[in-house]
């Protein structure tokens, strides 16, 4: 593990702090769950942009081509 100075405005500071302390959480932990979660979000949306590069069109509508046409099942109708 390593350590990390990071300078933080009083007031983003103190909601942390009330944060995790009310979660049950040291502001390590806090900290470092919010980081992984960014980072997440961020590999996340980046693989999804690489994935939707390599799709063709002709392939999507090729698969939509053979869902069938029916009405949809009441709980999922939008009225």
């Amino acid at each position: 593990m390593s350590a990390l100075t990071v300078r933080l405005p009083e007031s983003l500071h103190k909601r942390i702090k009330d944060l995790a302390r009310r979660e049950g959480y040291s502001i390590n932990q806090f900290l470092a769950t919010a980081a992984a979660e960014k980072m997440s979000a961020l590999l996340t949306l980046e693989y999804l942009r690489e994935e939707a590069a390599q799709g063709n069109r002709a392939d999507f509508e090729g698969f939509l081509d053979r869902v069938p046409s029916v009405e949809p099942i009441e709980t999922d109708r939008v009225e």
